[in-house]
């Protein structure tokens, strides 16, 4: 599918620049209605703007009582729907501003259904601020502050710019013309500049991001380059899917470090993550200014004494960058340093990591990895990942244990999770239905595990649970004697239509339209996407399905 028909975040033109930094007035007006309604993380640190739009707020407020009852049933609204999370809290109204259209219509640009969960979770919040908005003449308020927003992107424009392109220098990364894929950032300081909002959806790469007036640095280019890594390598990670299934061991040895469950069942996503890790241990600079060669000179002696500083400094930076590996080690990223010595490598030979991340996939001694990760000693908690905004890792329990369990090869206990989950009327009742399916087809039972996917289609709102629900029903129909070769192309087909954003459901659905699937000949699977049996006697060792997100 091409990437431009999908829905997009609503700030994200099409035909635009790949990689853009703008404000969006969609956003300005939930973070200040954020701000009307006792929002004040961090005004100390923010922008003066800031302060200057709360105070304009709050003169239109005191002059109106129309604009109180408005800003109440607002402010209602959003105590009603309160995470004890700050992250999580304020990060579902960004999430709805990204799919809005601008003012004063202000509404989701995409099918409510396409909303992500977070956002749709508080839709119904737009009309209560669009009434908020039209009263205080929130527009006018943008436009008369339009002028300091500019400003704050000129600070920002050049060393962002600097960034990116000493990023693409040296992982030999090509210019290339659009391809349909987008990293904006996004400049709002009417939320708080401790707080980061990373989203990905679908093609769209988008990190929200406020200034600090107390800093010398304007804004944080290590946390905006850390996402800018995730735009550039999580393509080239997924497209050596083949070659995860033999790298599923190594999840057992993080298992007990302070990750998120999502890092821990996806070997794909703990990849990537290491090896970004690696990326910026390399692209690490201490604080430490450089030695400076005096230009224009012939003294030996001040040449010496150069060199002998620039030696000095550069030990200075390996001993940082490799306590800093150490550390990323210790919280959980085991493969940092196999990445980080495959980088030197790279350096050495002067290619770039589109040519190099083949080799140091492919060529990985799996065994050896996990034996080192068994070693390590993990830290007890990692800092926030402004990609996955919650505070501390949540304990795995549940259905998350559940996938955990089925992973490891123990079906019988995945699926006394899964029923206590059916029993129970808060229960994840999609999650369970759609692990239990699974094991059916694990366990040679074709006919019970499609009506299983078919109940979970039924049940499930998550993009992924849907879209491999769909595409297990195809290789179903594609392994059918005979094949039933029409339907499986329909599943297929209606797995893409779902908007999960991850290249290794796309890959699968894509595949089975291209070629029937058929059954594997060993007999245990190479990899998640491609091998499937619905008679479940290749499946039982070694079956590890996508975990959904």
């Amino acid at each position: 599918m091409n990437p431009t028909n999908r829905p997009r975040a609503a700030q994200i033109e099409r035909g635009g620049a790949a990689v853009t930094l703008e404000v969006s007035e969609p956003l300005f007006q939930v973070a200040s209605a954020l701000n009307a309604c006792g929002y004040d993380a961090d005004l100390e640190k923010s922008s003066p703007v800031r302060a200057k739009v709360r105070e304009e707020m709050n003169e239109a407020l005191a002059a109106s009582e129309s604009a109180r009852d408005s800003r109440d049933k607002l402010c209602a609204y959003i105590t009603l729907h309160h995470l004890n999370d700050l992250g999580l809290d304020v990060g579902q109204y960004v999430s709805l501003a990204l799919y809005l259209s601008p003012p004063p219509e202000l509404t989701p640009n995409v099918d409510l259904t396409q909303l992500p969960p977070q956002a749709a979770a508080v839709v119904n919040v737009l009309p209560l601020l669009r009434a908020f908005a039209d009263e205080i003449h929130l527009h006018f308020i943008w436009l008369r502050h339009r002028a300091e927003y500019e400003t704050l992107i000129a600070q920002v424009h050049d060393p962002m710019t600097q960034m990116i392109l000493g990023t693409n220098i040296y992982l030999h990364q090509p210019v290339s013309s659009y391809d349909g894929r987008r990293f904006l950032v996004l400049l709002e300081p009417m939320l708080s500049p401790n707080l980061t909002n990373a989203r990905v959806y679908g093609f769209d790469y988008i990190i929200v991001i406020s200034p600090d007036n107390t800093s010398g640095d304007p804004v944080s280019m290590d946390q905006i380059r850390h996402i800018y890594l995730h735009y550039v390598v999580e393509p080239l990670v997924y497209s050596r899917g083949q070659a995860m299934e033999r790298m599923q061991p190594l999840l057992k040895s993080v298992q007990d470090a302070p990750l998120e469950f999502f890092y821990k069942s996806d070997i794909v996503a703990l990849m990537t993550e290491c090896m970004i890790k690696a990326i910026e241990a390399h692209m690490y600079v201490i604080a430490e200014p450089p030695p400076q060669r005096v230009l224009g000179t012939r003294s030996r002696e001040v040449l010496a004494q150069y060199d002998i500083e620039k030696a000095a400094y550069d030990a200075k930076t390996a001993v940082a960058r490799d306590n800093l590996v150490t550390l990323d080690e210790r919280q959980g990223w085991v493969l940092t340093r196999y990445f980080y010595d495959g980088l030197t490598t790279m350096q050495h030979n002067g290619d770039g990591l589109r040519e190099e991340i083949a080799p140091m996939i492919y060529g990985m001694d799996v065994d050896r990895q996990r034996r080192a990760a068994e070693q390590i000693l993990f830290v007890k908690d990692v800092p926030p990942d402004p990609l996955r905004p919650a505070q501390q890792p949540r304990k795995i329990q549940g259905m998350d244990l559940a996938e955990l369990d089925l992973m490891r090869g123990d079906s019988g206990d995945a699926a006394d999770l899964a029923e206590q989950a059916l029993a129970d009327p808060a229960g994840d009742h999609a999650r369970a239905t759609y692990l239990l399916a699974r094991i059916n087809l694990m366990e040679g039972d074709p006919e019970k595990a499609s009506q299983g996917f078919r109940k979970t289609l039924a049940l499930s709102k998550d993009p992924r649970t849907m879209a491999w629900s769909h595409i297990y029903l195809g290789r179903l129909y594609d392994t059918m004697n005979p094949p039933d070769r029409a339907k499986a192309v329909a599943e297929y087909k209606a797995a893409l239509t779902v908007r999960d954003s991850r290249p290794d459901t796309k890959q699968a659905a894509e595949s089975g339209i291209a070629k029937r699937f058929a059954l594997p000949e060993r007999a245990k699977p190479t990899d998640n996407d491609k091998d499937f049996d619905p008679t479940g006697k290749a499946e039982k060792e070694a079956y590890k399905p996508p975990a959904p997100q």
